[in-house]
């Protein structure tokens, strides 16, 4: 099996919402395309979670290092 992708980067709205992702090989995935790739096993770091709404969400594998949680990665235009 190939290695597995990272997400390196983040673009948010307005709310600072996450919108859109960019991986280490410089795919640009929008949250769909995010959700499917993780469930999938394609990026790794990342995983998907039910949220209370019962909506399907991603958050940064729980590791204890705060530089690397989704809302604290760079951004990209």
């Amino acid at each position: 099996m190939s290695q597995r992708e990272s997400i390196v980067a983040v673009q948010k709205n307005g709310d600072g919402d996450l919108t859109a992702f960019q991986t280490n090989t410089g795919r640009i995935l929008n949250y769909e395309q995010a959700l499917l790739a993780v469930q999938n096993g394609e990026i790794a770091g990342v995983n998907a979670f039910k949220g209370r709404d019962g909506g399907t969400y991603l958050r940064g594998d729980a590791d204890g290092d705060p530089s690397n949680n989704l809302d604290n990665l760079p951004t990209f235009q």
